[in-house]
């Protein structure tokens, strides 16, 4: 709890997901093991030449010596005491050690190089990325209700870059990143964690919290933000309901309720709890799809399109498929159709 309390204090901010790359100590690891390369082979060059070398103390240059020059020579310390004196070993100096020198910094600063640009450049996609989102979801919550959400409107065609997850546990938001969602950690009843969420500029947002209550507030936050977003939220208790359409959520679903209800049907009729689970589940069997009426079938009945048609959509009514005002169909119709699961268009998408 105290753990809980102290992520939700911390500043709100967005993380982005990027690629998975190498832990810290491999590559530091690496980059030692490729510095001792480059000096093992700048000793074993030096020891090749080493009669075109002159060593103010005894003249003559041994292993030790080589180890010696190649080491203050690569951190280019440079004393002056050992030297290059004939043409090959200054050639070798120029056309091989100077350039292992070179290699030598760039890996021992590589990390640092590393850092300041990896933090260059997710500084730069968080801009680009606040400059360019706009109409997209935001799913407070991802948990087991947020994570299916998810993967419902994934699968209707909805790409992940248009997907925001605000959620306070750090380890969920990195989870978030992991499967390629932008996140932002912090309470989603803040105003400015949803700010930072560019939920102003959202098209819809999905609540999906662990508690009613909650929901109800981050409803009211975030319809006082963005007037215009379709909210949808999900609560345990039925009778919390009204209060969250109240706050200004467009619909709420009601989980308990609901899997009591598949419960019951399932014991009255496992055949038809199958049919229902088979519904909810996204992608397999059987799917319920929103689609806009097509030019074939205009002036048509319900009964006469090729999908099984239970509703639909006129306006701002919903029909049912038997009701006398819902044929013939309308261009400007919606229908809420049952189809096979390889059949499922695109959301929106016109046939």
């Amino acid at each position: 709890m105290a753990r809980q309390a102290e992520e939700q204090l911390v500043t709100a901010r967005v993380t982005m997901p990027r690629p998975v790359v190498e832990r810290p100590l491999h590559q530091v690891a690496k980059r030692l093991m490729m510095a001792l390369g480059v000096l093992l082979l700048t000793v074993f060059i030096v020891w090749l030449d080493r009669g075109g070398y002159h060593d103010n103390a005894d003249e003559s240059v041994d292993f030790l010596d080589a180890v010696y020059y190649a080491t203050v020579t690569l951190s280019t310390t440079g004393y002056g005491d050992i030297v290059p004196r004939s043409d090959s070993a200054r050639l070798v100096n120029v056309l091989l050690v100077t350039p292992l020198r070179v290699l030598f910094l760039i890996i021992l600063v590589g990390t640092t190089l590393e850092v300041l640009t990896t933090r260059t450049r997710e500084q730069w996609r968080l801009n680009r990325w606040r400059d360019t989102v706009r109409d997209h979801t935001v799913v407070v919550g991802f948990g087991t209700k947020g994570r299916s959400a998810i993967q419902t409107l994934c699968a209707t065609g909805l790409k992940k870059d248009q997907i925001v997850v605000v959620d306070p546990s750090s380890k969920v938001v990195e989870a978030a990143n992991a499967d390629g969602f932008a996140g932002v950690l912090g309470d989603a009843t803040r105003s400015e964690v949803l700010l930072r969420a560019e939920l102003q500029k959202a098209r819809q947002i999905i609540i999906a919290t662990q508690r009613d209550d909650t929901a109800v507030l981050v409803a009211l936050t975030a319809r006082q933000l963005n007037r215009g977003a379709k909210i949808v939220a999900a609560v345990r208790e039925e009778e919390n309901a009204p209060l969250l359409r109240q706050s200004g959520a467009d619909a709420v679903i009601t989980s308990a309720s609901a899997a009591g209800r598949l419960l019951g049907l399932s014991v009255l009729s496992p055949s038809a709890g199958r049919v229902m689970e088979d519904l909810i589940q996204q992608g397999t069997g059987l799917d319920v799809i929103e689609r806009p009426v097509t030019k074939s079938e205009v002036g048509k009945s319900c009964r006469e399109t090729d999908d099984l048609v239970v509703s639909v959509v006129r306006g701002h009514r919903l029909l049912g498929y038997d009701d006398p005002e819902a044929s013939p169909l309308q261009l400007t119709d919606r229908l809420i159709s049952i189809v096979r699961a390889t059949n499922v268009p695109p959301q929106g998408a016109a046939e």
